[in-house]
């Protein structure tokens, strides 16, 4: 009697492209100040808190495809929120300060899942996403998917994405621009009688077309280079956000000024970002991680960026990450601090997100990392755990700080 070995017709194995289950809990904190609010017209406080929380969640479907769910709510008390109706909360209009009412504070509610299948030899990846957001006065719906090619033995890098935004704004003018308005306090030269129109469309569509490539340049360098094409139509003005002209005269409730008219922007735009990624291995205890990117649009704006990033390794669970990161951008052309604006003119703001300004944000984080997953809540290990703190300086004088913590859990 002769023994035989049975015949297998696929002894390859197949690594799953992502073995377990992963969930990622995100905390931020993000606090700012200033005093040049959009919403009154470019002299104003900017205060604004937001705590943010979110959760991502990847599963393996099966050894080639991930669908990963990423949902969201930030809650967000705003300045600029209450100062639409200075007077809601029964206080004195100043725009130093911000009314009381419930105005002040709204909810932006997300959720962006999305589908990746990599095929059998892992060289090529697609992915496809959906996204909803909504708050008090817009929703946005978006679509994308994009395409990766890995090549030369996994050092060579190409991806081609795309994203579609149909937005939608609730458009939600200052109290003193809505129909029936009165109040018997107003005081000024004449009568106000602003000459304001509503927007007839409250559609802000966006197209998005990335391009990447990325190079492995030696064991210890690696490079990256992208570049963007972004098209947006529709109502890209905020209607909430006033206009003072030069040659109108100013009306007054108590401190605070009556808008002359809203901003008015052009309803097309194109921005096209460019940039790259420079990351050097310096030793097993710290690596380098540089950023560029330079930005054009037809608005009149151009901007630099540059960051450097240091993950210093303090023991095999412990990462520090200090980070620099200067921006600085020129105004576009629609800009016009308060009362500089005629109000002849086709488009204008005082909207200083469109000013020229320089920027610094300075950044330090440590990261813990359980490498064995041994601390554990239900069926799943922690992975890691991330702290970062970053403090960010505008030269018009708006500061502003944000705290994050992250967590991820990995599943048996």
């Amino acid at each position: 009697m002769f023994a035989g070995w049975a015949q297998q017709t696929d002894t390859s194995y197949k690594r799953r492209v992502l073995e377990t289950s992963e969930i990622d809990m995100l905390f931020s904190y993000y606090d700012q100040d200033g005093q040049h609010a959009a919403v009154t017209g470019g002299e104003g406080t900017e205060e604004l808190t937001d705590a943010t929380s979110t959760l991502v969640l990847r599963m393996p479907m099966n050894e080639d495809d991930i669908l990963t769910v990423d949902v969201g709510l930030s809650a967000y008390t705003s300045a600029s929120s209450s100062n639409v109706n200075p007077w809601d909360g029964r206080r004195e209009g100043n725009p130093f300060d911000a009314s009381s009412g419930e105005s002040r504070k709204d909810l932006l509610a997300y959720i962006n899942p999305s589908y990746q299948h990599s095929s059998e030899d892992r060289n090529s990846i697609w992915s496809a996403n959906i996204y909803f957001s909504s708050e008090y006065d817009y929703f946005s719906f978006g679509f994308g998917g994009s395409y990766t090619r890995l090549f030369n033995e996994n050092n060579t890098e190409l991806t081609l994405s795309s994203r579609v935004f149909l937005d939608k704004w609730n458009a939600i003018y200052p109290i003193e621009l809505r129909d029936g308005f009165f109040d018997d306090r107003i005081t000024g030269s004449g009568t106000y009688n602003p000459n304001f129109t509503e927007f007839g469309k409250e559609n802000r569509n966006s197209y998005t077309l990335s391009f990447g490539f990325s190079q492995i340049l030696s064991q210890k360098l690696q490079g990256a280079l992208f570049v963007d094409l972004v098209t947006q139509t529709g109502l890209l003005s905020t209607p909430f956000q006033r206009v003072y002209f030069s040659d109108n005269s100013d009306f007054f409730i108590e401190d605070f000024q009556l808008a002359d008219n809203v901003e008015q922007l052009p309803d097309s735009r194109l921005k096209v970002p460019v940039g790259g990624r420079l990351n050097y291995y310096v030793n097993d205890l710290l690596v380098l991680r540089s950023y560029y990117r330079y930005y054009w649009d037809d608005w009149g704006i151009t901007s630099h960026t540059a960051s450097l990033e240091a993950p210093f390794k303090l023991t095999d669970r412990f990462t520090l990450y200090p980070s620099y990161r200067y921006y600085t951008q020129t105004a576009a052309d629609y800009f016009y601090p308060k009362e500089t604006a005629l109000s002849s003119y086709e488009f204008y703001t005082s909207d200083y997100d469109l000013s020229g300004y320089d920027a610094h944000q300075y950044g330090l984080g440590i990261q813990y990392k359980d490498i064995f997953a041994s601390t554990r809540i239900f069926n799943f290990g922690l992975k890691t755990i991330d702290l970062r703190f970053s403090q960010y300086d505008r030269s018009d004088g708006l500061n502003a700080f944000i705290i994050t913590l992250g967590t991820t859990f990995i599943g048996n």
